[in-house]
Order: C-alpha cells, then structure tokens, then sequence
C-alpha cells in the first residue's frame, strides 16, 4: 500500500482499449469505502463515457483535452441532502477521490483529478442533469495508459512539520 501511494501519477493521455464496466464499479466502490462524518457517504457520482457528452464537459475547462481523451469520466458531487458538515463532507469525498485514485492505479489504469472545471460547476451539474442538491466536487478522468511518468518529488518532511509538542 505504501508504495502504491508513493508510485501513483496523475496520467493524462489514454490509450483507446475500453475500460469495462465492472473495473468503473470497482473503482466506484472503492472510493465509496472512504471513511465520511456519521458514515454519511455525501459523494454520489455520473459515469461519462458517450463522446458527445464528453465534448461538452471539454468545453466547461481548459483542460478539455484530457476529457476528449480519457474513454471513462467519473464526475464527483457532493450531495447536500445528506451532508451535515461541509467541511467533514468535503474531507469525506477528498478522501473518497484518493481511494478512487488508488484503485485505478492498483487497476493497471492511469487517471487524473480535474478540479479547474469547477469553475464551471453549475453548467456541469446541467449537462450531466443531475437532481438539485448535487454539487460537483471534481472530475476524475481514466482510461489505460499512454504514458508512463517516472518518480515524483515532494518536500522533505523537515519543511512540512510546523511543530512537535
């Protein structure tokens, strides 16, 4: 598990191979264990995979590329009708995106968070036509591979620790 956490990229760029259904629920499922405030579960999630939808999430970000070249888009909402904390909720469904993230890249698959669209995220809510009260969190786009990234860097604890009582 360590490594994984450590060896995970963001990947941007897709092969065509289709990624079955079954692995999407996995992935789902995954993320659905994440640990949430009073086991609340506020994320709730659309599956876009049809081109034309995908061309127009593409349109709501400049990262749209990325979209138009991932075969499977998970769009994350946070639903306000079971939240009651937003703060917790929104630690909730971050924590729910990185189980996803692990899955996927557990999978042999490759994916990456877009939040930049929720700039945007009324007009997504739209396209998607999800029941109000949804509020999208970020969108994971995934697919398989078609570029491999090599080892990341981050600071050194010794910057990150503010204090040790």
């Amino acid at each position: 598990m360590l490594d994984a956490i450590r060896e995970r990229r963001s990947i941007r760029s897709y092969s065509d191979r289709r990624v079955d259904d079954s692995v999407v629920d996995r992935i789902i499922e995954m993320g659905s264990w994440a640990p949430s405030g009073l086991n609340n579960q506020p994320w709730r999630f659309v599956i876009v995979r049809d081109p034309q939808g995908r061309n127009k999430l593409a349109d709501c970000t400049k990262y749209g590329r990325i979209i138009l070249n991932a075969p499977v888009c998970i769009a994350v909402f946070m639903d306000h009708s079971k939240s009651y904390d937003r703060v917790k909720d929104l630690q909730a469904i971050g924590a729910c995106i990185q189980n996803m993230l692990l899955a996927i890249h557990h999978l042999g698959l490759g994916a990456v968070w877009l939040g930049e669209i929720l700039n945007q995220k009324d007009q997504v809510a739209g396209l998607l036509q999800v029941p109000a009260g949804l509020e999208l969190m970020a969108l994971v786009a995934l697919g398989y591979p078609a570029e491999t990234k090599g080892g990341g860097s981050r600071k050194p604890i010794s910057e990150l620790i503010v204090g040790r009582k």
